[in-house]
């Protein structure tokens, strides 16, 4: 899960881009709204998390403009402002959760993947294609039936694809959902990471074919439909 933070104190950012990575998710950190606001308009994310108190502006002001532009990407307000009104203020200017500083990392992974999981969200609660079942909610992947421990990147690569099973998804898109803007990506990363998987999948007898559609992109199918991959 691609996931955008907006937090101008350089530690608490840290700290949550390492327990939110801990968890699955890919961090983009920002310390002011205009670089928040130039990100969203080339990268699709998946969560927005917004401090209200930024340096160059006012975070419900900002949530406001992301709505009025037409963007429903469900947003979590982190804030030391914890008044009623400021709660209230919060929520009404479009923001879909609002938690107080300080908080718990376990409390604030929870309450992203519960946006996640709402209508429309990016989570799903358990994702099947062949023997495979990937919990999203757990960061979980089975193969008949048995728990398979794969490393983050392999799992998030798993997740996609089996969102979209039986369509090519194309190498930018599989690109900018596994790594962060800061991230050092070498032109062969994700060929590498398709091959590991790939191999995983192989090794566990899965009952699923990683296609290469060359130049393009990669796709998963129940392997009933295609007996070897590309």
């Amino acid at each position: 899960m691609r996931v955008l933070l907006a937090e101008d104190n350089p530690r608490l950012s840290t700290l949550l881009s390492e327990g939110l990575t801990e968890q699955g998710f890919v961090l983009d950190c920002f310390s002011t709204l205009a670089e928040a606001e130039e990100s969203i308009a080339v990268v699709r994310y998946d969560l927005l998390l917004v401090d209200l108190g930024m340096p160059d502006g006012d975070g419900v002001a900002f949530i406001r403009a992301v709505r009025r532009a037409g963007d429903t990407t469900p947003i979590l307000v982190i804030t030391a402002r914890h008044g009623l009104g400021d709660r209230v203020a919060g929520l009404d200017s479009g923001a879909d959760d609002y938690l107080v500083k300080p908080f718990e990392m376990p409390e604030l992974a929870a309450r992203c993947r519960a946006l996640l999981r709402r209508p429309g969200g990016s989570l799903g609660t358990v994702l099947s294609l062949g023997d495979v079942a990937f919990d999203s909610a757990e960061r979980e992947a089975r193969i008949g039936g048995r728990v398979v421990h794969l490393p983050p990147r392999e799992l998030g690569l798993l997740e996609r694809l089996m969102r979209r099973a039986g369509h090519v998804v194309s190498k930018a898109s599989l690109e900018e959902a596994l790594y962060a803007l800061s991230s050092e990506v070498t032109p062969n990363a994700l060929e590498a990471a398709v091959s590991r998987l790939r191999r995983r999948l192989s090794a566990e007898n899965a009952h699923v074919v990683l296609h290469t559609a060359h130049g393009i992109g990669y796709m998963l199918t129940p392997v009933a439909e295609h007996d070897d991959g590309a």
